[in-house]
């Protein structure tokens, strides 16, 4: 059991006897596949032990990509423990103050978390990544076709139940072609690729990025678009404009709007599919409730584009 695994590896890594009382502690938020529990051995510092397997390819990007991110400054948690054999790793505890935790906080209280991930992923965009360090494959023309189809097949298909030939035209539609192939011949920078508030702790008011074993290469507003349309969150028009307003204080630059609201779009598709298919798969309906929230702020997205065609009659039905 991976339970049994991590407790072998906090009393190794610790010279603990078999004896020696230590409580796990569930951690079921995420959907990344592994085995994530808190560790509290008595008269000791707790731990985030994690189980993974290889039956997702990313599992194992987690650990090197954690030593990479940190050797370049970035605020990461560490690891303290590794055991790749067992797969089985110890990582330092943040807490659980994620930025989701403090949605209902005022704009004061969440700016210097979001100031922080921002100058984060302004920093991803100039790192430089050792050649021994494996990425995800990186973004491009197929990925984004794959995300849209991802979409269909979940949202549509499975959640919805809609007619299978209209799903086929809706997912044939010219203009995703276009927007995948637009996006896909653009900029290769460091993506996290899940840069959503629960991946964001926030800890001595920063921010410190976890889950990030899916990083590729790709546009740099594809994350910057995950943080500001973030379902979870729920921004107003006027959070979002605050947001984009402070990226331009961090960054220096404006964004060019209409790649990042193709960015938006294609992030919304693929993070709808993925609620609807971990609802379905996991039988977790937690997820469902932010169905309608990305639903709303895709339609404002493509609202009197030559993409509302394709996706209005699915997000009509939500």
């Amino acid at each position: 059991m991976p339970t049994d695994t991590l407790l072998t590896a906090v009393r190794h890594h610790l010279d603990l006897s078999p004896t020696h009382t230590c409580v796990i502690e569930p951690i079921t938020k995420g959907a990344s596949g592994r085995t994530i529990v808190r560790l509290k051995p008595e008269g000791f510092p707790t731990y985030i032990g994690v189980h993974y397997t290889l039956d997702r390819a990313d599992n194992a990007n987690y650990l090197p990509i954690a030593e990479m991110l940190r050797k370049s400054g970035f605020n990461v948690p560490e690891v303290i423990y590794d055991n790749p054999t067992r797969r089985v790793a110890l990582v330092e505890d943040l807490g659980d103050a994620d930025l989701l935790s403090l949605k209902d906080e005022p704009w004061e209280v969440r700016e210097p978390i979001y100031r922080s991930a921002m100058q984060q992923l302004d920093k991803l965009f100039y790192t430089r990544v050792p050649k021994d360090i494996e990425l995800q494959p990186e973004f491009d023309a197929s990925l984004y076709a794959w995300e849209q189809d991802y979409f269909y097949d979940h949202v549509a298909e499975d959640h919805l139940g809609l007619n299978p030939a209209l799903i086929e035209e809706l997912r044939e539609h010219p203009a995703l072609e276009q927007m995948a192939n637009d996006l896909g011949a653009s900029a290769r920078n460091l993506v996290h690729r899940d840069f959503q508030s629960q991946n964001i702790i926030a800890k001595d008011g920063k921010a410190f990025l976890i889950d990030f074993q899916g990083m590729r290469r790709g546009r740099q507003e594809y994350d910057l678009a995950s943080l500001i349309y973030d379902p979870y969150m729920a921004h107003s028009k006027e959070e979002i404009q605050k947001l984009i307003e402070l990226w331009e204080d961090v960054s220096e630059e404006e964004p060019i709007m209409p790649i990042l609201e193709k960015c938006a779009i294609q992030r919304l598709m693929q993070a709808m599919g993925a609620y609807a298919n971990i609802a379905i798969k996991e039988r977790n309906d937690w997820y469902l409730q932010h169905l309608p929230t990305a639903a709303a702020t895709l339609k404002e997205l493509v609202k009197g584009t030559d993409l509302e065609p394709a996706l209005m009659p699915v997000l009509e039905k939500i």
